[in-house]
């Protein structure tokens, strides 16, 4: 019978991985991942040897149809991206909506996801709060920036090293200088760590020390 799951995969700690996952990719018929290089040390790691096919932004508007056929046709599949939960900040949402639209049973796995203990072991707020991703580069960052600077709850956000301290000087430009901040860098791996402070503060840790690795960035909403 056919089904879509959507597979996590940690997100640095491989211990991070559950039974069932492995269990189901060892199960369905084919594997959708956005790197297959990256996710062949994983599954190689797990000896899963169910074939695999590349599933990123750049061809996932064109494979769709293709893999909808195919579980149409009595067929299984996983989702799976370089690491954390597909769909967050990765591909995954076009294909979901297909599924669905197509009466085709999804199921979603519980597992990593980056921003979950980046929240947590942030000491802010954690009750309410608002996930970003990332921010736009150029057009319209200015404009959402305006719009966050009002937002009373905690925010989250992914940012790639080379533009975190751009990033936090416009958090000290925009969200004020005392602005509660937490920076979560290579988590659940060897170098993992949690920068807390003011915008001032955590812009001055990583001026002095340009940060390398995943990063999910934490903001305290305005008071």
């Amino acid at each position: 019978m056919s089904k879509f799951y959507i597979v996590p995969t940690p997100i640095g700690n491989l211990e991070d991985m559950t039974f069932r996952a492995i269990r189901v990719l060892k199960e369905v018929d084919f594997i959708l991942a956005e790197d297959t290089r990256t996710s062949g040390k994983l599954l190689k790691h797990f000896e899963i040897a169910t074939q695999m096919h590349s599933h990123h932004m750049h061809n996932e508007h064109k494979s769709i149809t293709g893999i909808i056929n195919r579980l149409k046709n009595g067929e299984t599949c996983a989702l799976i991206s370089d690491a954390g939960t597909p769909a967050i900040s990765d591909p995954g949402f076009l294909l979901t909506r297909a599924c669905v639209e197509n009466n085709i049973e999804v199921d979603c796995l519980p597992g990593a996801t980056a921003f979950v203990p980046a929240l947590v072991n942030s000491g802010l707020p954690n009750d309410k709060f608002v996930f970003e991703g990332f921010l736009p580069v150029k057009k319209g960052r200015q404009t959402r920036f305006l719009l966050l600077s009002e937002e009373k709850r905690t925010m989250i956000f992914y940012e790639s090293p080379h533009k975190l301290v751009k990033t936090l000087g416009h958090f000290v430009e925009y969200f004020g200088a005392d602005r509660q901040v937490s920076v979560s860098r290579e988590l659940t791996k060897m170098f993992e760590e949690t920068i807390r402070g003011t915008a001032t503060e955590v812009l001055e840790y990583y001026t002095n020390k340009p940060p390398k690795g995943e990063i999910v960035v934490i903001v305290e909403g305005k008071k």
